[in-house]
């Protein structure tokens, strides 16, 4: 299914797991990147009328990341993980955590970067702890955020790195 109109792929394969799946127009060491460095992430993470006031990436085997994010309302969310697993630019996995979840446990997130003629396709696999977990994620207005998170990243993709686009 798609969100509103977004080129966002959701779908909830078995009864722990949101799989979603976007083409974008950059090569893998780009979005990657994207997904990897601060001062990228800063530029497009989060939905519409949210944006990160803090994000902390160690990136390598058994480091910590910790984003924190404003909504439009002044209110703050944070969350954050370990990387568990990193291979550049085809592969990424780390843990989340929220600060408020009402969920147990940690959700385990697999992105993987598919890159064909400069183009790639994002595939973020999140299992959760348990079905409940995921189904009350499912209930939660996520598919819209991200597919406006994935909007804002293309558009940061989509700029000319002379007009101080992404760079990888």
């Amino acid at each position: 299914m798609t969100c509103n109109g977004d080129p966002l792929v959701v779908h909830a394969p078995g009864d722990r797991e949101i799989v979603l799946s976007r083409l974008f127009d950059a090569p893998a060491p780009l979005v990657f990147a994207a997904f990897t460095r601060p001062e990228l992430l800063v530029r497009w993470y989060g939905a519409r009328g949210w944006r990160l006031v803090e994000c902390e990436v160690d990136l390598r085997v058994g480091g910590r990341w910790r984003f924190v994010s404003q909504g439009p309302g002044g209110e703050r969310m944070g969350q954050s993980g370990v990387y568990r697993h990193l291979d550049p630019p085809r592969r990424l996995v780390l843990t989340e955590l929220f600060d408020d979840q009402s969920y147990p446990g940690e959700t385990l997130i697999t992105h993987e970067f598919a890159e064909l003629v400069g183009r790639t396709t994002v595939t973020s696999t999140l299992r959760y702890a348990t079905p409940s977990g995921r189904d009350r994620v499912l209930r939660y207005p996520m598919a819209r955020g991200v597919g406006e998170s994935f909007t804002r990243l293309a558009d940061l993709l989509g700029r000319p790195t002379t007009t101080g686009g992404a760079t990888a």
